[in-house]
């Protein structure tokens, strides 16, 4: 879980267009974070599994 300090200050509108990052919706982390779904790929790969998340499926050949 991130910091709560992190996740209000990345909320929060910056000064600069390059200071603003990206944070998992689901539990705040900074790294490895799809725009398309707002979610980090940890969170994603267990929504994905559960089927929370439509048209997603795991590959298999």
């Amino acid at each position: 879980m991130a910091k709560k300090c992190l996740e209000e200050k990345c909320k929060k509108k910056q000064k600069f267009k390059v200071r603003e990052y990206t944070r998992c919706q689901c539990c705040g982390r900074a790294r490895s974070v799809y725009k398309e779904f707002m979610i980090c790929r940890i969170c994603f790969r267990s929504m994905a599994h559960r089927g929370l998340i439509p048209g997603v499926t795991k590959a298999s050949w």
